[in-house]
């Protein structure tokens, strides 16, 4: 039998498993997280446990249920599946699976756009009414019987805009968080400020007036499709029989969704095992609850953490600085990364005073070394703006043209959007030092202290694991483009702890 497994694990997609990953997939623990490091190879991991469930364990590809959060990562998954060993395993969303439950509910998804369209009416319709009171004292507008009227005339466009945006997240939030409507209550009774009060109070009734709507409609949306499918779970259990979950990229767990899975365990009394990086979780404004994954031994006392700690993209001068710079925040699984790649200077900080001549001279530079494509990320989506607003590029559906030299190939990304994906050179603009730079200063409203899980202290801590994200999914090397005058605060970080790692690059002499 050892012979046999040893066989298995020693081709996996035509990769050998290293020791960690053997650990993990040969693991007999019915609870398991695993913490992997970027690059790691947690899809080869995954698909090694469910080869050896399947060909040592005698498991049926209907035992398993594997999750992902992304429709890609999980057709990725069910397609090298398929196509290396003829498995088909059920890969779901998490919606898909809500949605998959509640398949006999007959209820339709909204529009992505109602509860946004129910804000706007609401606020709209208000307008007229005595409740106007409660938006000028939200707005932090002083009114009294005298001035009322001159006051929320004052209140602008852009106002109630802001104000409809902060309600729409205070509302996903609270769904992510699997909080019950009457937690609207506790909120407004503990409350010691007004103007929370009043925004709560508001907030309550259009979340009312959202939820009377869905209803009207016999309508829901994805993440009363999770809580509504927990609860036929609950009511009804689960439908097919099931012996293994496996979920990837658990540190972007919310509630909502682990709240499902554990109910799922709970009818079926499968094992579980979950594959995630904490030092990636970046989605904390979606609601995801980085304390499932940290406190999963308090969720699952019978548990097991392993750690794959071995990264095939990055070299380990790279790693090095990146897990130094990310550990610096103690509220971290510690991980000791490994790696056998080489390369003297990973991180290059480029000044510019110009950015467009600067950029363009680097394109070139990385182009003439080695004619492979460059991943370009940045900040917020407006980010590209920095390099397109001229006349020497295009850029369309992500694709990035210098009209020069069009066959330099460059695709530019969000970082958000990159994670998980990886490129021989990367390039990393806007890290500038100002409110919509990186990183990022713009404050949530104190106000979302009430829905707002994982309460960390540390300064700008998702920040520094958004820049960690972003300077992993090299290859090679990442380069910080950066102006001369008002740097980065993670540039100036860089250069203070990692001065002899990394190359700094003046007046365009790469």
């Amino acid at each position: 039998m050892e012979e046999k497994i040893d066989k298995l694990l020693d081709n996996i997609n035509g990769y050998p498993l290293d020791d960690s990953q053997r650990k993990v997939v040969t693991s007999s623990k019915k609870h398991l997280l695993v913490s992997a490091g970027a690059g790691s190879g947690k899809s080869l991991t995954i698909i090694g446990k469910i080869r050896y469930l399947i060909e040592i364990k005698g498991f049926s590809t209907s035992d398993i249920l594997c999750i992902s959060f992304t429709n890609d990562a999980t057709n990725s998954l069910k397609d090298k599946l398929i196509n290396n060993y003829g498995y088909n395993i059920t890969c779901y969303t998490f919606h898909k699976l809500g949605l998959e439950i509640l398949k006999d509910d007959h209820k339709k998804i909204c529009s992505a756009d109602l509860l946004s369209y129910v804000i706007t009416e609401y606020l709209n319709a208000i307008i007229s009414q005595e409740n106007k009171k409660r938006v000028l004292t939200v707005l932090g507008i002083k009114h009294n019987s005298f001035n009322f009227e001159k006051k929320y005339s004052s209140i602008s466009k852009k106002d109630l805009e802001d104000l409809a945006k902060l309600i729409q997240k205070f509302i996903n939030l609270f769904k992510a968080g699997d909080y019950p409507p009457e937690a609207f209550t506790n909120f407004i009774t503990s409350s010691k400020s007004k103007r929370d009060k009043e925004f709560l109070i508001l907030t309550y009734y259009i979340y009312y007036t959202y939820q009377k709507e869905l209803d009207s409609k016999n309508e829901i949306d994805f993440s009363d499709m999770i809580s509504k499918a927990t609860k036929k779970v609950k009511e009804c259990g689960y439908s097919k029989k099931l012996k293994f979950i496996i979920i990837d990229e658990f540190q972007d767990s919310s509630k909502v969704r682990f709240n499902l899975i554990k109910e799922i365990l709970t009818k079926t009394g499968a094992s579980l095992l979950v594959v995630g990086d904490d030092f990636q979780s970046i989605y904390r404004f979606t609601g995801c609850d980085l304390d499932l994954f940290l406190g999963f031994k308090n969720l699952f006392p019978d548990s097991e953490i392993l750690k794959i700690e071995n990264t095939y993209r990055n070299s380990l001068e790279l790693i090095n600085i990146a897990r130094d710079f990310i550990m610096k925040n103690k509220n971290q699984l510690k991980k000791e990364l490994k790696s056998n790649k080489r390369c003297k200077y990973p991180l290059q900080i480029i000044y510019y005073n110009d950015i467009i001549k600067t950029f363009i001279k680097l394109i070139n530079h990385i182009y003439n070394k080695s004619h492979k494509p460059i991943l370009v990320l940045g900040r917020n989506n407006f980010d590209i703006k920095l390099i397109t607003n001229n006349d020497k590029f295009n850029f369309n559906n992500d694709i990035l043209i210098y009209k020069e030299n069009p066959h330099i190939k460059m695709k530019y990304l969000t970082i958000h959007r990159s994670k998980g994906l990886e490129e021989e050179n990367v390039i990393i603009i806007n890290l500038t030092n100002k409110k919509t730079g990186f990183p990022n200063k713009i404050n949530d409203d104190k106000v979302l202290k009430y829905v707002s899980c994982h309460k960390d202290n540390y300064p700008y801590s998702e920040e520094k694991r958004l820049f960690y994200v972003a300077i992993t999914r090299t290859k090679n090397t990442t380069y910080l483009l950066t102006p001369k005058v008002n740097e980065s605060l993670f540039i100036t970080e860089i250069k203070k702890n990692y001065k002899n790692k990394i190359k700094i690059v003046r007046k365009d002499k790469f």
